[in-house]
C-alpha cells in the first residue's frame, strides 16, 4: 500500500480523507449546503465537487431506544443515497463536517465514514490539444446549443 503521495507528470497524488455518508436524495441539498459552507470540496478549477449513487434500499429495524420506537419487522426504505467526497487531513476539519452532516441530516443515526486515500489532483498542464478532453469531443461545455467559455 503507497503511504504518502506522489507525482507523475501530468498529476499528484495527495493523502486526503473521504467523507461518505448515506441518507434519502431529499436530504442531500440540504446536507451539501452545510458542508460546503464549511470548505468549498475544491478540485483545481471547480469546487462543491461530491458524487451521489443512484438510490437504493437502506434496510433497518427500529429497537429499544430509537426515536420510532422498537418494531418487530425489518424496515425497507427507497431512495437512500451515498453521497462521497474528498476533504484535506485534519481532523479538526473532518470534525465540523462530520458535525454539520448530523445537524443537517433527518436521522437519529446517520451512517456518516471517513477513510483515508490517495486521491489525484491535475497539475494543470496546458492540455487543450489532447483529443480525449471533454471540450475536445462532445461534453457538457455545451448549455442550450451555447458554447460556454472554458480555461484550461
Amino acid at each position: 500500500m503507497v503511504d504518502s503521495g506522489f507525482e507523475t507528470k501530468s498529476l499528484r497524488m495527495e493523502l486526503l480523507l473521504l467523507v461518505t455518508f448515506q441518507a434519502p436524495a431529499a436530504d442531500v441539498e440540504r446536507i451539501m449546503e452545510a458542508v460546503v459552507a464549511i470548505t468549498p470540496l475544491r478540485m483545481g478549477k471547480y469546487d462543491s465537487n461530491a458524487y451521489q449513487s443512484a438510490q437504493g434500499i437502506e434496510r433497518y429495524r427500529p429497537i429499544e431506544g430509537a426515536a420510532a420506537g422498537p418494531e418487530t419487522e425489518l424496515r425497507r426504505r427507497p431512495g437512500t443515497v451515498e453521497v462521497s467526497f474528498e476533504i484535506a487531513d485534519d481532523q479538526a476539519l473532518a470534525a465540523r463536517i462530520v458535525e454539520a452532516i448530523f445537524q443537517a441530516h433527518s436521522y437519529q443515526e446517520p451512517v456518516i465514514r471517513i477513510q483515508p486515500l490517495l486521491a489525484s489532483r491535475s497539475k494543470g498542464l496546458d492540455d487543450r490539444a489532447n483529443p480525449n478532453r471533454w471540450w475536445n469531443t462532445t461534453g457538457d461545455w455545451q448549455r442550450k446549443g451555447q458554447l460556454i467559455e472554458h480555461s484550461v
